[in-house]
């Protein structure tokens, strides 16, 4: 049982509260059971802290005091937190993606992760901008979702371009202008890319994007279709939670429109 808070381990423990301790050694926290169990289940979990050993992980265990383990956490009355690698992740080709354009908010990148596994999105690219995959309010945010779809930090430009060559159509989200998602025509290879929550989508990003999504829609039902009464400007300040919502939109109106094609193709024509 270990009753210091000086504890060496658990000091070594502590400094991954800090990003640049969390980029050096490759690890990360979790907190709480649920986490802990989703970590393991991915086989990231490397060491547990906790009060009294209830888990049969094969991984080390430290065995700690209420003190010492509320001297790590960021939470109230924590009683277990893992140790974890950092996901090792590798971009999926023959899967939709979605790209996040410098995102800062970390309860923002939670629910767009969990929002992509909801719609069975497999790859999340973040810009080397975005909030920290591994900061502690995205973590608890995530739910545990973070452990189910393949999340890489990479310069957009050099991604979008890969996607090009491998016949990627390029979405971007757009609040005033961009094509009714309806009207899209390819379904079956593509990214969106969702911008930044004041700011949205980067000039320089915005350049390598091959048709714009409109956003018009959530916005006449986020101020109950009173849109001409509104200035661009007032509509920009709804973001983020429209980002959010046209997001999740707009995965599920590609999906409906990847069934109906496919139905349509399976229909005679005689």
């Amino acid at each position: 049982m270990i009753e210091s808070i000086n504890n060496e381990q658990i000091k070594e423990i502590r400094k991954l509260n800090d990003k640049k301790y969390r980029d050096e050694s490759n690890l990360f926290l979790v907190e709480g059971d649920h986490l802990v169990k989703e970590a393991y289940k991915a086989g990231c979990l490397k060491k547990l802290i906790l009060t009294e050993d209830t888990y049969d992980f094969d991984v080390e265990k430290l065995l700690v005091t209420d003190k010492v383990i509320n001297s790590i956490s960021e939470l109230n009355n924590t009683k277990v937190i893992g140790v974890c690698s950092k996901l090792s992740n590798e971009l999926d080709l023959s899967k939709n993606i979605v790209m996040l354009d410098g995102v800062q908010d970390p309860g923002n990148l939670g629910t767009i992760i969990r929002s992509c596994v909801a719609f069975n999105i497999s790859n999340l690219v973040l810009s080397n901008d975005s909030v920290d995959l591994y900061n502690s309010k995205v973590i608890r945010s995530t739910q545990g979702m973070l452990f189910n779809i393949n999340i890489i930090r990479d310069d957009l430009k050099n991604v979008i371009n890969l996607l090009k060559k491998n016949n990627y159509t390029i979405y971007g989200t757009n609040v005033i202008n961009g094509i009714d998602v309806k009207d899209v025509k390819n379904t079956e290879k593509y990214a969106i890319i969702l911008g930044n929550e004041g700011n949205g989508i980067s000039n320089e990003i915005n350049a390598l994007v091959e048709e714009k999504l409109s956003a018009l829609e959530t916005v006449r039902r986020a101020t109950q279709n009173k849109i001409g009464k509104f200035t661009k400007q007032d509509i920009r300040q709804l973001c983020p939670s429209l980002s959010l919502s046209s997001l999740e939109g707009s995965l599920r109106k590609l999906m409906d429109l990847k069934e109906i094609k496919r139905e349509g193709a399976g229909k005679s024509t005689y």
